[in-house]
């Protein structure tokens, strides 16, 4: 995939993050006066023509937010702006709908001194509904990426205001999931009272925006899988399940160059059964032709878990994004490291490495 000449000689690509008609995300490292360093590099050049002009406005939304976000120390620096690329540093920290920061009443103090920085600076982000847009860096931290969407006032008008106050809502709506025992008496308030924009906007041109969303741009989840993750994956999960030596399965998406979305299938097994017998199993007499096999399928004698039962898909999900120097962080026993450390050992999607 040719580069555009702006960065061809300054840009070498490790990992595709994302893809979507809106653009390509991609990780790597970018070359700059003082060497090389660690980047995120956000791409328009390849998108459909019938999507062009909406991925340019928010392209252009993101880098004049990021010109002034990026040198608060709370969000990524933006290292390159092209015409059609940019380049922005990167945050060693993990999103959080997989850093799951349960009870961690210090990273919902860290993410509201956040926005209170950005808001100072007449910065909203408007997108923070969205866990992946929230970082929690390894020492605890909180960050915002992702600036598509964020605008930034001049004054602090009415609209300010309320873009501010819908910040902190959707802020606390995390809060309240993951450490509810820290919520205080006026962000139930908050909580309890949605601005009136955004009242007529659940109630009229949100219906609009699902429709286009879902039905014209596939935008089918919110950790962005695509339809595969929301149709396929189940079928894949209960005709694997279905084996008589499978115990459990899990299906995650992850970005792929050449089809845009692939699913990565963790299975957890006894020694006798094999990838090659659970794939034919899948083609076999009972299965339907119509269901499209994973592109990655991995079998391990046990899948990482929490104390409750419940698989830590982030874990899996960071596996099958290539992600893997970001799990030291998730990891709770040194039992679990070395069950992670024999499935990265194993892993199929090895077009990426990093070391672990």
């Amino acid at each position: 995939m040719a580069l555009p000449h702006e960065i061809e000689d300054r840009w070498r690509s490790t990992v595709v993050l994302k893809r979507d008609v809106l653009s390509t995300v991609e990780r790597g490292r970018f070359r700059t006066g003082e060497g090389e360093i660690e980047a995120v590099l956000r791409r328009i050049d390849e998108v459909p023509w019938w999507s062009f002009l909406l991925a340019r406005h928010l392209f252009v939304r993101e880098r004049e937010a990021l010109l002034a976000a990026g040198t608060l120390g709370v969000a990524p620096p933006l290292c390159f702006a092209g015409r059609r690329v940019l380049v922005r540093g990167w945050i060693e920290g993990v999103a959080l709908h997989l850093a799951k920061p349960y009870g961690e009443g210090a990273y919902f103090r860290s993410a509201k001194a956040v926005l209170r920085k950005l808001h100072r600076h007449g910065i909203c982000h408007n997108d923070l509904a969205k866990e992946q847009n929230w970082l929690r860096a390894s020492d605890g931290r909180a960050f915002i990426t992702d600036f598509q969407l964020a605008f930034r006032f001049k004054r602090r008008n009415w609209l300010f205001r309320i873009a501010a106050y819908e910040d902190l809502r959707h802020l606390l709506k995390h809060k309240l999931r993951y450490a509810p025992q820290t919520i205080g008496a006026a962000e139930r308030r908050v909580l309890a009272r949605k601005s009136f924009p955004t009242r007529l906007w659940m109630a009229t041109g949100k219906r609009v925006y699902q429709w286009v969303t879902r039905d014209v741009l596939r935008f089918t989840d919110r950790e962005g899988g695509g339809p595969r993750l929301v149709y396929d994956a189940p079928r894949i999960v209960a005709r694997l399940k279905s084996h008589p030596q499978v115990r459990e399965v899990t299906v995650v998406a992850y970005p792929d160059r050449r089809a845009g979305t692939g699913l990565y299938a963790f299975v957890e097994g006894g020694p006798e059964v094999s990838e090659r017998a659970l794939r034919d199993f899948m083609a076999g007499a009972d299965g339907s032709k119509e269901l499209k096999p994973p592109e990655h399928l991995q079998v391990t004698e046990e899948l990482p878990r929490r104390a409750s039962g419940e698989v830590r898909n982030e874990i899996l999900q960071l596996v099958a994004m290539n992600q893997v120097d970001l799990i030291e962080s998730l990891i709770a026993s040194d039992r679990e490291r070395a069950l992670i450390q024999r499935i990265l050992a194993d892993r199929r999607n090895l077009l990426d490495r990093f070391a672990f």
